[in-house]
C-alpha cells in the first residue's frame, strides 16, 4: 500500500486503510454494527458516534451505490404528499430539508420550482394556492422562500419551453437540490471524524447468534481481499435499503410488513438540446408527476415509478422506461421534439417502500418504520432521503433504550446532529457559502488551476477544499505522469485517500457524478484514471480487467437501454 505523502498521517477513511479498519472492528466488541452504507446507515453511524457509542458500518458495495446515488437528487418537502393528506410527512420533510441545507450547503442548495397548472390537470389554481400556503406553513418555510402564484404570462416568462395549450398559470415555490451520493459520503466522513468506522465492499454474509438465538454479531467478507472477519456487536442494525427483507429472511424474522420495491429512471440531456431555464414539476398524461431540472449545463428529467422484482444491485433503464420519459417530456415541452439519440446519460434506482396493498407504485407512502426481531436485529425500512437524520435519531434512541434495558449503565449524549455541520459543511453557514466558494476558487487559481476547475473543486468539497489542496504538488506529478488535468488528479487522490474510493466507478459515479452529468468527460479520462488507480492501489491484472469492464458496462448502460 502506498503511504501518504507530504507529511500527512494516513486517514482512517482511506482506500488504503480498509483492511486495518475491518481488523480493528473484529478485535473489539462494538455497541452497534450497521449493515448498509446508504444515507440511512450513514446517518445512523453519525448519530451513534456523536452520542458516544462504539459504532461500525459495513457496506457490500460502495457507499451510496444503491438508492442513495440514484434518486431525483432533491431534498424536498414532499409537496406530492399533500395530495394524500400526509400532513405529518410534509411537515417533517419540510423542516428536515432546511437542516440538511444548513449543515451542508456545499452539497445542497435552494432550487425554485415551477408548478405549471393546466386545464384538466391534477392541480387547480385555488387548491394549489392553498396547498402551497399550507405547505409553507407546515414546513416552516422562511419568508424569502414562500410560494407565489403566477399567471399564464409569468409562467411562460419563467420557462418558455412549456406547453401553452391549456395553461392557466402556476405555482412557484422552493425545493432543495442535492448531490445525493456526496451527501452520503460527507455524512460518513463526519461520522468517522467523530469516532465511527466504515468500510465499503464488506459484505455481511452470516448473522452470528448465541445458544439462545440472540444476535451477537456478523461474519463479514472483504470483497476486495476475500478475507472474512467476525465482528461482534451488542446491537446489529439492518439499514440495507432494498435488501432489508433479505437480511430479515437471513435472520428468520421476515414476517408482517415487507418491502415493495419500485424503480425510478431519469434521463440526462445536454443543455444545448434541452435548454431548460427553470426547474419544473408537473403532471404527466397518465397522472403521475415528473421533474425537469437544470444542472451544470445539463437537464435531467424523471422519474418513472414502476414495481421492480429483479436484482436491486443493478437496476437499469429499459427501452420502455426511455420511451415513457421521452413521451412525457415531449408532452410538456412539445417544441423540443426529443428523440432517443438526444439522451446523453441516464440512471435507474430502486425505492424500498413499505408494502401497501391496493395502491399504485406512485401512491405508496414514503413513511419509515423500525422493526426489532426476536433475535434482536433492528431493521429500519421505508423512508426518504430528506428524513435521513430524523430516522437515524429514532434508530439510535431505540438502540440506547435496548442497551439500558439490558443493564448498560453508561450515560449517552443526546442527539446533536440537528446543529452539526457534516464534513465539508463548515463554511460559515448557508448564507455565507457563495462568498466562501468564491474565496476558495481564487485560492485554487493561485495554485495554478483554471477558474472553472477551481470553482468546481471549491463547490464540491466545501470546507474540505484545504485538505484537497494539500495534494497539489503530488497532483502536478500525477498530471504529468498519467496525462490528466491537475484538477482531476487532485480530486482523484483525495477520493482514494480520504473518501475510500476503491474502483474507478466509485470515483466517476459516486465521488463526482461525472458519469451521470459529464459522460464525455468520463470517456475521455477513464484510461488515465484507471492507470493511476491501478498504480496507487497496486491492482493485479485480474482487478484491472474487472474494474475496466465494470466501467465500460456502466458507460454503455447509461445510454443503451436493455430489453
Amino acid at each position: 500500500m502506498t503511504a501518504m505523502t507530504e507529511g500527512k498521517v494516513k486517514p482512517p477513511f482511506s482506500a488504503h486503510h480498509r483492511e486495518g479498519l475491518l481488523q480493528a472492528m473484529s478485535q473489539r466488541k462494538l455497541d452497534t454494527l450497521i449493515i448498509g452504507g446508504g444515507i440511512t446507515g450513514a446517518g445512523i453511524l453519525l448519530d451513534a458516534a456523536t452520542r458516544g457509542l462504539r459504532a461500525g458500518l459495513v457496506e457490500m458495495q460502495d457507499f451510496a451505490s444503491g438508492t442513495s446515488s440514484r434518486s431525483t437528487k432533491l431534498v424536498h418537502g414532499g409537496l406530492r404528499y399533500l395530495k394524500g393528506l400526509e400532513l405529518g410527512v410534509v411537515a417533517e420533510a419540510g423542516k428536515e430539508r432546511a437542516i440538511v441545507y444548513e449543515n451542508g450547503p456545499h452539497v445542497t442548495s435552494p432550487e425554485w420550482m415551477l408548478l405549471p397548472l393546466y386545464k384538466g390537470g391534477s392541480f387547480g389554481k385555488l387548491s394549489t394556492s392553498w396547498g402551497l400556503r399550507l405547505y409553507d406553513w407546515l414546513a416552516g418555510v422562511k419568508k424569502a422562500e414562500r410560494r407565489a402564484m403566477l399567471n399564464q404570462a409569468e409562467v411562460i416568462d419563467k420557462e418558455p419551453l412549456l406547453k401553452r395549450a391549456g395553461l392557466k398559470g402556476g405555482g412557484y415555490y422552493v425545493e432543495y437540490r442535492t448531490d445525493d451520493a456526496r451527501l452520503t459520503i460527507e455524512v460518513l466522513k463526519k461520522a468517522v471524524e467523530c469516532g465511527g468506522s466504515a468500510v465499503n465492499y464488506a459484505k455481511a454474509e452470516q448473522l452470528l447468534k448465541d445458544e439462545t438465538g440472540r444476535l451477537i454479531g456478523v461474519l463479514v467478507r472483504d470483497r476486495v481481499t476475500d478475507q472474512t472477519y467476525r465482528i461482534e456487536a451488542a446491537k446489529v442494525i439492518n439499514a440495507s435499503g432494498p435488501w432489508v427483507d433479505e437480511l430479515r429472511e437471513l435472520d428468520g424474522s421476515k414476517a408482517g410488513k415487507t418491502l415493495r420495491l419500485t424503480k425510478g429512471v431519469h434521463l440526462v440531456f445536454d443543455g444545448a438540446r434541452f435548454p431548460l431555464r427553470q426547474a419544473c414539476y408537473f403532471d404527466t398524461p397518465d397522472g403521475r408527476m415528473a421533474f425537469a431540472i437544470p444542472r451544470e449545463g445539463k437537464t435531467y428529467f424523471g422519474t418513472t415509478d414502476t414495481d421492480y422484482r429483479e436484482d436491486p444491485v443493478h437496476p437499469v433503464m429499459t427501452a420502455s422506461d426511455r420511451a415513457y420519459l421521452l413521451s412525457a417530456a415531449n408532452f410538456i415541452f412539445p417544441e423540443l421534439a426529443l428523440r432517443e439519440e438526444d439522451v446523453e446519460s441516464s440512471w435507474a434506482g430502486v425505492r424500498p417502500l413499505l408494502q401497501q396493498e391496493g395502491k399504485a407504485p406512485s401512491e405508496v407512502s414514503r413513511r419509515d418504520e423500525i422493526f426489532v426481531s426476536p433475535s434482536g436485529l433492528i431493521s429500519i425500512a421505508g423512508g426518504k432521503l430528506t428524513g435521513y437524520r430524523r430516522m437515524a435519531q429514532a434508530v439510535v434512541d431505540r438502540v440506547i433504550k435496548l442497551l439500558q434495558e439490558e443493564g448498560d449503565v453508561r450515560s449517552f449524549q443526546p442527539c446533536v446532529t440537528k446543529l452539526l455541520p457534516i464534513s465539508g459543511g463548515e463554511t460559515g453557514g448557508s448564507d455565507r457559502f457563495e462568498a466562501y466558494a468564491a474565496a476558495k476558487t481564487a485560492e485554487g487559481m493561485a495554485h495554478g488551476l483554471s477558474e472553472q476547475a477551481a470553482a468546481k473543486l471549491a463547490r464540491r468539497y466545501g470546507s474540505n477544499i484545504d485538505h484537497v489542496y494539500v495534494y497539489r504538488r503530488e497532483a502536478d506529478r500525477w498530471a504529468h505522469r498519467f496525462c490528466m488535468p491537475t484538477g482531476l488528479a487532485l480530486g482523484l487522490i483525495y477520493a482514494i485517500r480520504e473518501e475510500m474510493a476503491v474502483r474507478p466507478s466509485d470515483f466517476f459515479v459516486r465521488r463526482t457524478g461525472d458519469l451521470l452529468f459529464q459522460i464525455d468527460y468520463v470517456r475521455k479520462w477513464s484510461r488515465p484514471v484507471m492507470f493511476a488507480m491501478s498504480k496507487e492501489l497496486n491492482w493485479d491484472g485480474e482487478q484491472r480487467e474487472a474494474y475496466a469492464e465494470e466501467l465500460e458496462r456502466l458507460l454503455m448502460e447509461a445510454v443503451i437501454p436493455v430489453g
